[in-house]
C-alpha cells in the first residue's frame, strides 16, 4: 500500500503497519487511520496519518529513557482495543522536536498503546502527576532514569 508521508513523500508500506485509533489522538480525533514505520534514526518511529500527509508524529519507546515508566491503564480500557494481556501491547510516546533548538521532549502523560496482534490502538491520559507532557529525553537518560 502506498502512503503519502510528511517526511518522505510517497512510500510503500506493508498492510501489517496499519494502525487504527478508533477515538483518534487528542486534538486529532477525526484522524483514525495511521501507519507505523521506522524513522531514519533509531530508536524513533513515525506514526503517519493515512488520510492527511501533514499529520505525522515521531514516537519513541518510553522505557528506553525511563525504566521506571508505568502506563497505568485499566483492563477495561485495554479491552476496548482487544488487549487481554500486557504481552500484547506496544507502548510509545510522542516526541516533540522544538524548532527553536531547545531540548527534545516526550509526552509521558499521553502514551499510545497498540495491540500488537490487531493494530488497534488508543491514546491514554495518565493521572499520575509524575508523568508530564514534556520530559527532556536526553536529560533523563543522563540522570540515570534509563
Amino acid at each position: 500500500m502506498k502512503v503519502d508521508t510528511k517526511a518522505f513523500g510517497p512510500i510503500e508500506v506493508d498492510e501489517k503497519q496499519n494502525i487504527k485509533i478508533p477515538q483518534g489522538l487528542f486534538g486529532f480525533e477525526d484522524y483514525t487511520d495511521y501507519v507505523l514505520f521506522d524513522a531514519e534514526h533509531q530508536p524513533f518511529f513515525w506514526l503517519q496519518s493515512v488520510n492527511e500527509k501533514e499529520i505525522a508524529f515521531i514516537l519513541i519507546n518510553p522505557f528506553l529513557f525511563r525504566k521506571d515508566y508505568e502506563a497505568n491503564v485499566t483492563n477495561e480500557e485495554l479491552a476496548e482495543i482487544g488487549i487481554k494481556s500486557p504481552e500484547n501491547a506496544l507502548i510509545f510516546v510522542i516526541v516533540t522536536l522544538p524548532q527553536d533548538g531547545s531540548s527534545m521532549t516526550a509526552n509521558l502523560q499521553g502514551p499510545i498503546i497498540i495491540n500488537k496482534e490487531t493494530g488497534n490502538a488508543m491514546q491514554a491520559i495518565l493521572s499520575d502527576p509524575k508523568w508530564k507532557t514534556k520530559h527532556d529525553i536526553i536529560a533523563e537518560m543522563n540522570n540515570g532514569a534509563a
